[in-house]
């Protein structure tokens, strides 16, 4: 068995010019900008850009109106403890008022049983 063979410069260089000339050559065998797998493959990427920004703004459409809704629903929400809260203090202004009338009848009635 041979032992191994350390590269020398020469070596090195020509693996150097290898490694560029299979570059270059990959680099060359690839379609153009003009080559008609390209533009399929562009136009595909657009419209697939196209399709995601469609689905993106239907999307933002539809977080709209769903928060257009809860919008509403807080405010008829806002506007039914507004209108208990008046119905509570109407009640206690009523209760208020009879409280007071039945007093005042009673310090009449009082008042009368002197006389």
């Amino acid at each position: 068995m041979s032992g191994f063979r350390e590269p020398g410069f020469s070596d090195r260089q020509k693996a150097a010019q290898e490694a560029r000339k299979n570059l270059l050559n990959k680099f060359k065998s690839q379609p153009g900008p003009d080559d008609p797998a390209v533009l399929a493959k562009r136009a595909e990427r657009e419209a697939l850009a196209a399709k995601r920004a469609e689905a993106k703004a239907a999307r933002e459409a539809e977080k709209a109106e769903q928060k257009r809704l809860e919008e509403e629903a807080k405010a008829a929400e806002a506007a039914r403890i507004a209108r208990e809260a008046e119905e509570a203090i109407a009640k206690a202004a009523e209760a208020e008022a009879e409280q007071k009338a039945r007093r005042d009848a009673r310090y009449a009635a009082r008042k009368a049983k002197r006389k």
